[in-house]
């Protein structure tokens, strides 16, 4: 059985999310209004595929939502360019210190990010 790949992904969300959405302005302090708004995560599917569970509130065989309610409301497209040369990873663990550099990174360039 071929081994579980984790890949990071990268959506661009509307920027109406920074002045509509307390827990994302307070976890962006930096941010200026330049640049995007943005959501990092990781994923064992396409990033196609894990962005539609998103705008869907896709929720587990147990009933538990496990799509981003910031994702739902307010994302409006991959953004490729910002993680395409991210190589996949072995581990979920892996994936999972790599999606907070990342969230870490953006903020710095200037974006305004939200991962879980």
């Amino acid at each position: 059985m071929p081994k579980t790949l984790y890949r990071i992904y990268v959506i661009e969300l509307s920027k109406r999310v920074y002045t509509e959405s307390t827990k994302f302005r307070t976890a962006n302090p930096q941010f200026n209004g330049v640049l995007e708004c943005l959501y990092v995560g990781m994923t064992s599917k396409t990033p196609k595929e894990r962005f539609q569970q998103h705008k869907t509130g896709y929720r587990n065989k147990k009933g538990h939502k496990i799509s981003s309610n910031i994702v739902e409301n307010y994302g409006l497209y991959l953004r490729p360019s910002l993680y395409i040369h991210i190589d996949p990873f072995l581990s979920r663990e892996e994936a999972l210190i790599a999606e907070k550099e990342i969230t870490l990174e953006l903020r710095r360039s200037g974006y305004a990010v939200w991962s879980n």
